[in-house]
């Protein structure tokens, strides 16, 4: 049976989010859903389409989950536009010359940028901000252009300012109106705005009508105005809004709104039964909706009435929050305070460029509307009362008024919110959705989001997520821990201060007086960072080692095959021809594959841990250090060239840079953090993605904070401006400092300052203001860190005790079998037909060791129980080494004839009977890899039993009989081990029969 056809032109983000709708309703069983989407890529978020100029893939922008219209049995027929609606025939004709019947036919076509009919509007340069191929223009035009325009102050256009300002033009803006953003803001909102704007060096021009554009110049472009004045520009962007993509419907006679749009009913049907609209191209009740948030509810209202529901659309709330170049701006309600009677409440900060004002009812009983820029913490309350006509306080200008103000309290938060409140109106989640999210098990931020969606559109509703959240989490008794681990009942930042103000100096000393038990892959790294971040001890201490995952360990940063990587460091990427010639013998003398870093660093790839003192040793003295390209700490100051060789350049930005990579070099953090330093606005070194960002002007230094161009890109925010090099240190050193104290374990800063209460504006209070008295204090701390600096390298050679762990095993010089070296990528040759493809792993050694042993039948070891027979001392074990050989708390390999293998060796407490202590021995095999690695893994116990992290994939393995917490089908080889006068025996056999594993 032929199932009826649904089409739908249109795949943006209100299309794709129709089509999940369908989804879930089952509808996709019922219809033979056909897309037609006339860009050449899938549905995209275009909310975050800026996104796209601070690295963002579009890949990573698509919105269509991987397998979506094969899995759900949907036709998308991509690069294709509907160029003809057969109303009478119920038939579609495509660009491609191809007719599609319809039974219901979904028009979600959306908009278009509005370019006005200005002369010279189609003249090259003249490009419009809209999707991913303009996008891909905009970048090709900037790279031969030094100034960009935007015709257009309002939302879009001040997006589009970013959007070049990014791209390193010096950037003007170019609007009709009096003031920016005339439809959201009232004119103090506005004028704030321009003057925050101003002073991020972007040029603002309002009131100037543009009569004509000309070219000028070579390649360039002049706008010449109504008053007489002009602009030369070499790239012009039109955002002076946008149109409903009605044409389509308007040919084939369908009703139209009256500002455009096909008119559609309460439930998204246009004046054709068999024709619904949704999204910016329809107009209800003549309202045309230019967000994201009132297409989704038209999808959701019709995809419900699709499956038979009584669901209808009945408007959107069009309150706005966003950054505008850095900004924080909302606009929310009667922002224009329009409504007759309405009294209005305003606040401004003028030192810190804050302007906040609300709308309220004549008898002061009702919010109306508001408008915030420069800090928008309040929106998501002031939203709430508005869309749920809840009571205002006695005094309605505590909402705005800072705290400490004298002010009356403030309204009571997410308590006072009705079940029915709407939290998320991208996917229509209420208090209640994430309540039921709650009380089903969900316990934190991300479990909610993948329960409910809520904050997984716009995202500006994420800070309301969480506290709901938090507050039911609390309703039904349970206590939102921050606790590190099992053994330590803190979290991160408590267990810094217990650090800093008790003066611990070991992990033994804090497990003693505020822990428990043997610590885990948790907080021993943890710990180790916090110690060297308040005392900066070298790592391969004796008291420090254990805490150190094989990265810190070995300094090094280990690769899949057990091989590690090498990265020197070279401050600002300057490096001296000796150097290179250095790196380059290095990696020719030990065959290690080359690579030049993002961070303009070469890494070399494939050194032996044997070999990393002696390629260290000759690189020292070609004078290089750690680069710290493993540690959670300072990785690079990435640089441009500056004035010094730039023509564009104002600023030097390389010595600047050496200076602070000199500086921070070494420095422990919660997560690795990266600086850059740009010589000019064209920001050639990508400083507004990295945690610090620096960028010059002709009177200083810009300093932008907590951006990431990690997995999950954020555009740093402006924190000060026009500083001397001087001052710019004396905050960064301040900043750096507050993070290490206030951040949770492995937490960027961008997610550190997302999740900071009050976000950039407490963080100037604290840092430029000293709101909290503490920054003589953390630039003391920073000075102590900076004066005990070492290049742990140069520390290592120097101590022959702890050249020793950098054996490959304690008992043999032969290297690990299983490393196959790997070539450079360009001397790699396709292996022939009958040749089996180099897998990094050598065949397996030559006999096989492993028997079946009972654990009845074998003599316990000294340490373990009581002493061997002679019989089996003689025939049934091996002496490995010394006691002594092996790290307390930490593990070391050794050779047990053809066999590899892994001793751990944990002390007995002091003051406690036992002996010794307990050495036990598993296979050197890390289970589920390829390497020969799980020596080099944590030691630390689960609810009180002892196991081995390991290094690679973090599974946690016994470490008396070698079995698998995580996974029961997984195990590695156990040995039965002696301690004999300070000699190590370990059993020629295992403890049981393991299945063979490679390379062991």
């Amino acid at each position: 049976m032929n199932k009826p056809v649904l089409a739908v032109i249109g795949h943006g983000m209100v299309g794709q989010y129709f089509l999940e709708q369908l989804v879930a309703r089952e509808l996709h069983r019922r219809y033979r859903i056909i897309v037609f989407g006339a860009e050449r890529r899938p549905a995209y978020d275009r909310v975050h389409l800026s996104a796209y100029f601070s690295g963002r893939s579009a890949g990573s922008l698509s919105l269509v989950p991987d397998g979506f219209f094969a899995l759900h049995d949907i036709e998308l027929r991509g690069a294709t536009t509907v160029t003809a609606i057969d109303r009478q025939r119920q038939c579609l004709t495509d660009n491609h010359g191809g007719t599609t019947p319809y039974d219901r036919l979904v028009l979600a076509t959306g908009s278009y940028a509005f370019v006005p009919p200005i002369p010279g509007c189609d003249l090259p340069g003249c490009l419009t901000y809209r999707t991913l191929d303009d996008l891909d223009a905009i970048a090709a035009r900037a790279r031969q252009s030094r100034r960009g325009a935007v015709i257009g102050g309002g939302l879009l256009g001040l997006e589009a300012a970013n959007a070049l300002r990014q791209l390193g033009l010096e950037t003007h803006v170019i609007e009709f109106a009096p003031r920016l953003m005339a439809v959201q803001l009232d004119e103090g909102g506005a004028a704030m705005l321009r003057r925050k704007i101003d002073a991020l060096q972007v040029t603002v021009h309002t009131g100037k009508n543009t009569r004509r554009i000309t070219p000028a110049g070579q390649d360039g472009l002049r706008l010449e105005f109504a008053d007489g004045g002009s602009l030369d520009t070499d790239l012009i962007l039109f955002s002076a809004g946008i149109r409903p993509m009605d044409r389509l419907g308007h040919q084939c006679g369908l009703t139209l709104g009256a500002h455009g749009g096909l008119a559609i009913d309460d439930r998204c049907v246009t004046s054709d039964a068999h024709i619904f609209a949704i999204g910016e191209c329809a107009a209800w009740r003549d309202a045309l909706f230019g967000l994201v948030a009132p297409g989704y509810q038209m999808a959701r209202a019709l995809a419900s009435c699709l499956a038979g529901e009584e669901a209808v659309f009945s408007g959107a709330d069009l309150s706005t929050r966003l950054k505008l170049l850095g900004v924080e701006v909302g606009s929310l309600g009667d922002a224009q305070g329009a409504a007759p009677g309405c009294q209005s409440y305003l606040w401004t900060d003028g030192p810190r460029q804050i302007y906040k004002k609300i709308v309220v009812s004549g008898d002061k009983t009702r919010l109306l509307g508001a408008v915030l820029v420069g800090d928008s913490a309040e929106f998501s309350t002031l939203q709430q009362m508005i869309l749920n006509g809840m009571p205002l306080p006695e005094r309605p200008e505590s909402l705005i008024l800072p705290a400490g103000s004298g002010d009356a309290p403030k309204a009571a938060g997410v308590a006072s919110l009705p079940d029915s409140a709407q939290v998320c109106s991208c996917h229509n989640v209420s208090k209640g959705d994430i309540r039921a999210a709650v009380a089903a098990g969900a316990r934190d931020l991300a479990a909610v989001k993948t329960c409910t969606r809520a904050g997984t559109g716009c995202g500006g509703c994420v800070p309301l997520v969480r506290q709901v959240m938090e507050y039911e989490l609390s309703q039904q008794g349970v206590v939102v821990k921050k606790d590190v681990c099992e053994h330590f009942a803190y979290s991160r930042q408590e267990l810094y201060h217990l650090i800093r103000v008790n003066r611990i100096r070991t992990f033994s000393q804090l497990l003693a007086q505020y822990g428990h038990g043997l610590g885990c892959e948790i907080c021993k790294p943890l710990a180790g960072s916090l110690l060297a971040s308040c005392w900066n001890d070298f790592l391969l201490q004796p008291e420090h080692l254990p805490l150190q995952d094989t990265n810190d360990r070995f300094f090094a940063n280990i690769q899949k095959d057990g091989t590690y990587s090498v990265v020197p460091r070279m401050p600002a990427g300057e490096v001296t021809p000796a150097g290179l010639i250095a790196v380059g013998q290095v990696a020719a003398r030990y065959n290690l594959y080359t690579k030049v870093t993002g961070g303009q660093r070469i890494a070399l790839f494939g050194a032996r841990m044997e070999q990393l003192p002696a390629i260290w040793r000759e690189l020292v003295a070609a004078g290089f250090e750690t680069g710290h390209a493993y540690g959670k700490s300072l990785r690079t100051v990435k640089s441009c060239v500056g004035s010094t060789w730039c023509r564009f350049g104002v600023q030097d930005s390389t010595g600047l840079a050496i200076r602070l990579e000199n500086r921070y070099k070494g420095l422990r953090a919660p997560h690795k953090f990266k600086l850059g330093v740009s010589g000019c606005t064209r920001e050639c070194a990508e400083a507004q993605g990295k945690d610090i960002g620096i960028i010059a002007t002709d009177k200083g230094w810009n300093l932008y904070i907590c951006g990431n161009g990690g997995m999950k890109p954020r555009h740093a925010d402006l924190f000060a401006t026009d500083l001397d090099a001087d001052g710019l240190i004396v905050m960064i050193d301040r900043l750096l400092m507050f993070y290490i104290r206030t951040a949770d374990r492995l937490q960027r800063t961008s997610t550190w300052l997302d999740n900071l209460e009050g976000g950039v504006n407490y963080l100037q209070r604290v840092i430029v203001d000293d709101a909290l008295g503490i920054c003589a204090e953390l630039e003391q701390e920073m000075q102590s860190v900076v004066a005990s600096y070492q290049c742990e390298w140069q520390t290592t050679l120097a101590d022959a005790g702890r050249l020793a762990l950098f054996r490959g095993f304690i008992n043999s010089d032969r290297p690990d079998e299983a490393v196959v070296m790997m070539a450079q990528r360009s001397q790699i040759r396709p292996a022939r037909p009958e040749e089996k493809p180099r897998a990094g792993v050598s065949a397996p050694p030559e006999g096989d060791a492993r028997y079946e042993v009972s654990m009845g039948a074998l003599p316990a070891a000294a340490g373990n129980g009581p002493g061997p027979s002679s019989a089996v001392e003689e025939t049934g074990w091996r002496p490995v080494c010394m006691l002594g050989d092996i790290p307390a708390h930490a593990g070391i390999a050794a050779r047990l004839g053809q066999r590899q293998i892994a001793l751990f060796y944990l002390p007995t407490a002091a003051g406690t009977a036992g002996g010794e202590g307990r050495v036990y021995a598993l296979s050197n095999h890390e289970a589920g890899s390829g390497a020969n690695v799980l020596a080099r893994g944590l030691v630390g116990d689960v609810a009180g039993e002892p196991v081995v992290i390991s290094p690679l994939y973090k599974k946690h393995f016994r470490l008396r009989d070698g079995c698998c917490l995580e996974d029961a089908g997984l195990s590695v080889s156990a040995w039965p081990v002696e301690i004999r006068q300070g000699r190590v025996w370990v059993a020629a056999c295992a403890l049981t029969a393991r299945a063979p594993a490679p390379a062991e």
